[in-house]
């Protein structure tokens, strides 16, 4: 949480709340601290710059994570508390969900992460890619780089990685592949040892892996164990730099991750975003990735969604170091890149243009 008097840009204001939801727990806690300190780091510049019509923000942080069964009522309290201006959360959609069901009082909730797409309620802002723009691109040129027919698909059990298998089986269809097999695990609870069983007894070539957190690290350890990785290529969409550092380099054969963001971009918005970072938590600060960028995303994006600034295209004015523009949840554009792992890092292989 961030503390800071009432008086504030020499007026006197009651500060604007914002509770921000990240897991700091859990199958997804690896995330948590790059999240934390990528949102602390944009909310600290817009408050140098005069805040919310000079309200200081004061950010307030919620332990979102699936496992966590206080999420509705840290909310409440924190609604009954100070009230809840805004919301900027980082998490599954099964979380999301919670708290849309739970009602925040009807302030702006802006979504950071990749999802599935489709409707959501009014008021929720998704700036994260869906599976339309981030996977299918790279699927295709998985497909055409190695002709792989055969493709299982393995992932988490929640709303995410459900539709995401159902767009991608449609699209292998359409490419003359085949789905050899498609397992869902509970999120914590995975048998490792039975799952590469039925993937080596499948058949399959390829894996479309949509698991996420320490469930994606403790697979790819046992994927690693299996031999499998030495032929059989994967391609993930949730997987970033802590997963990959969590995993160990001898873990990384094999494996292609498509996403919007990734700690290397040689972009000049990168390289001015990294530098801010590292100046402002030094080289201690937590790894730079996806998911935990996603959430300085988010908070620049309720900066210009409150400030009213539109592009000439209709999109919303906001300080997008990936290049999104936001017109609506199902009207958003962003480069995707699909990177190879390479030892710690990833290394970028294709870059797919906005539609």
């Amino acid at each position: 949480m961030l503390e800071a008097g009432r008086v504030f840009g020499g007026v006197e204001a009651d500060p604007y709340h914002l509770a921000l939801c990240v897991p700091t727990s859990g199958t997804a806690g690896l995330w948590g601290a790059s999240s934390l300190a990528c949102a602390r780091l944009a909310v600290e510049q817009w408050n140098r710059e005069g805040g919310v019509r000079g309200q200081e923000i004061r950010m307030h942080l919620i332990d979102a994570s699936d496992e966590s069964d206080s999420v509705e009522d840290d909310l409440a309290d924190l609604a009954a508390t100070h009230g809840i201006d805004a919301i900027v959360g980082m998490h599954t959609s099964s979380v999301r969900e919670r708290i849309t069901t739970a009602g925040s009082a009807g302030a702006p909730f802006v979504y950071t992460p990749l999802y599935e797409g489709g409707p959501l309620p009014a008021g929720v802002y998704a700036i994260g890619e869906t599976p339309a723009m981030q996977l299918l691109p790279a699927l295709d040129w998985m497909i055409e780089r190695w002709r792989l027919s055969r493709w299982f698909l393995a992932g988490n059990d929640y709303l995410w990685p459900r539709r995401t298998h159902a767009l991608a089986q449609r699209r292998l269809v359409e490419r003359g592949c085949s789905v050899v097999g498609n397992a869902f695990v509970p999120l914590g609870h995975c048998d490792h040892d039975r799952l590469i069983d039925a993937i080596r007894a499948s058949g399959a070539q390829a894996v479309l892996l949509s698991m996420v957190g320490q469930d994606a690290i403790d697979f790819g350890r046992a994927f690693r164990d299996s031999g499998l990785a030495e032929r059989m290529p994967r391609l993930g969409c949730a997987i970033e730099e802590n997963g990959l550092l969590a995993m160990g380099a001898d873990c990384s054969e094999g494996l292609y991750v498509a996403s919007g963001y990734f700690a290397g971009l040689a972009t000049d918005r990168n390289g001015a975003f990294r530098e801010r970072y590292w100046s402002r938590f030094g080289e201690r600060a937590p790894v730079l990735n996806a998911l935990g960028q996603s959430t300085w995303e988010g908070v620049a994006f309720l900066r210009g969604l409150l400030e009213g600034g539109r592009n000439p295209d209709g999109s919303v004015r906001y300080d997008s170091v990936r290049g999104t523009r936001w017109r609506a949840n199902e009207r958003k554009a962003a480069p995707i890149y699909l990177a190879a792992a390479e030892g710690l890092g990833f290394g970028i292989v294709r870059t797919f243009a906005p539609a």
